[in-house]
């Protein structure tokens, strides 16, 4: 087994290497990302950092820290891309849910390329709505900041907005194109490549700070060795149950072709246990650092509303209120992403076109309602498992006060974006391979 490993392995390797398509699109990204990563280093004019970095650190464990994870660090440094690409997310959310409600929506759905370019067009608009809010929010909140040492803002006024308001969504718009390039012209996902790329970029600096607390004293030698251990558990359980899958077995029955009657053949199809993956945790996240972005500036030393205080003291990141919302808005959309992205109705009625059917199951409505049944069972226990996965994490870290901002929906998204990326890269390979085998089998037939 080890030995044919090795050379699978080795033949990957020779088929990467004759990829040329393969290496320009993974180069791209690359340098996608980086172009991204330097923009989180770009901050807003107006601000005094080093005030701004003060009232950061009193927050840090807060809403805003895990705020900051999503963004790359870019909300510490108060940056052109502090808002990351998270307006665009809610605004995909509002219009799967008009999608979902409103029949004008989904007849544009159903009308192929035209009707998608039109609904991502309404999500662009939105999301321009959406993020003009958040940093208008932005700007009235770093204009009341202040700590001992003076205010975030020297000269706040009028044009100190415009320019929060112009800088903030300019940059969240410069993602979400940056996003649509990586997808088109790169390797994955361009928006879920955005997230994890911010994501990942923190994880250097919070081991660093949790390794400076063990030597210090602050946390035991015990402490961070079942922390890690229970980091790697949790890593191999999410790979684990993203791969479970439940077949439906399929039978086609025996065809005649010419003069020759084919067997009948028997295929199945694969049901993820996961089938909504990575997007109820980022769609819950979200909606709520929709309204906890707000609270986390505005609130500063009771600076803002009362209702801003109060939301920021009791939605803070790890209280009850905000676990338990988050837990349900999990649930909700793993449910309602399952049943967008998989129609039991359009399925059962492509078998019955072509002569497919469940074993035992007749043809038609009934075998939709089988689906539409199984499909209810497994994506509870998919969303139970979104949900102890994206939920444990932040109880364990808020118990132990660990400084860790890496949490359960931070992990699901790393591990799941990396699985996907791998898997279209190794798709590129073998659509390679063919490639090479037809122009060979052409070669053949002209030199015949």
């Amino acid at each position: 087994m080890a030995t044919a490993d090795r050379v699978a392995a080795n033949m990957s390797f020779a088929a990467f290497g004759k990829a040329t398509d393969l290496k320009k699109r993974i180069w791209f990204t690359l340098g996608a990302l980086l172009v991204y990563r330097l923009g989180t280093y770009i901050p807003i004019p107006g601000i005094n950092q080093q005030v701004f970095a003060d009232l950061f650190a009193q927050q840090a464990q807060g809403i805003l820290g895990y705020l900051n994870v999503f963004a790359g660090g870019a909300v510490e440094r108060m940056t052109i891309f502090a808002l990351n690409i998270m307006p665009y997310i809610s605004a995909s959310i509002i219009i799967q849910l008009l999608t979902a409600v409103s029949p004008k929506m989904e007849a544009l759905r159903k009308e192929g390329d035209a009707g998608r370019k039109k609904i991502n067009q309404y999500t662009r608009y939105l999301t321009v709505v959406l993020c003009a809010v958040q940093a208008y929010g932005i700007a009235i909140g770093l204009e009341a900041a202040t700590s001992s040492t003076g205010a975030v803002v020297a000269d706040p006024g009028v044009f100190f907005r415009a320019t929060v308001v112009i800088t903030l969504v300019g940059g969240t718009m410069f993602l979400m194109w940056l996003g649509e390039q990586i997808t088109a012209r790169g390797v994955g996902n361009g928006i879920s490549l955005i997230i994890f790329a911010g994501i990942v970029a923190t994880l250097p600096a919070s081991f660093g700070q949790i390794f400076e607390m063990g030597r210090k004293g602050s946390l035991s030698p015990i402490t961070i060795v079942v922390f890690m251990v229970f980091a790697v558990a949790v890593i191999a359980f999410v790979v684990f149950v993203e791969r479970a899958q439940r077949r439906v077995v399929v039978q086609y029955p025996k065809r005649q072709v010419g003069n020759r009657m084919t067997a009948g053949e028997s295929s199945f199809i694969p049901l993820k246990l996961n089938t909504s993956g990575v997007i109820p945790p980022i769609f819950a996240s979200s909606l709520l650092l929709l309204p906890a972005t707000l609270a986390g500036f505005s609130g500063q030393g009771g600076a803002g509303p009362e209702w801003l205080n109060a939301l920021n003291v009791y939605f803070g990141r790890g209280s009850i209120l905000f676990m338990s919302v988050y837990v349900l808005m999990i649930v909700f959309f793993a449910f309602f992403y399952t049943a967008i992205v998989f129609n039991p109705q359009d399925t059962a009625e492509n078998l019955r076109k072509y002569g497919g059917f469940v074993p035992g199951i007749r043809p038609g409505k009934p075998t939709a309602d089988y689906f539409d049944y199984v499909l209810t069972r497994i994506t509870v226990v998919g969303a139970a498992y979104l949900a102890f996965v994206c939920a444990l994490p932040e109880v364990l870290t808020s118990s132990f006060s660990i400084p860790l901002y890496f949490g359960g929906t931070s992990l699901l998204i790393a591990v799941s974006v990396t699985m996907d990326t791998v898997a279209q890269i190794q798709g590129h390979l073998l659509a390679h391979q063919y490639e090479g085998l037809i122009k060979k089998s052409r070669l053949k037939g002209a030199k015949k």
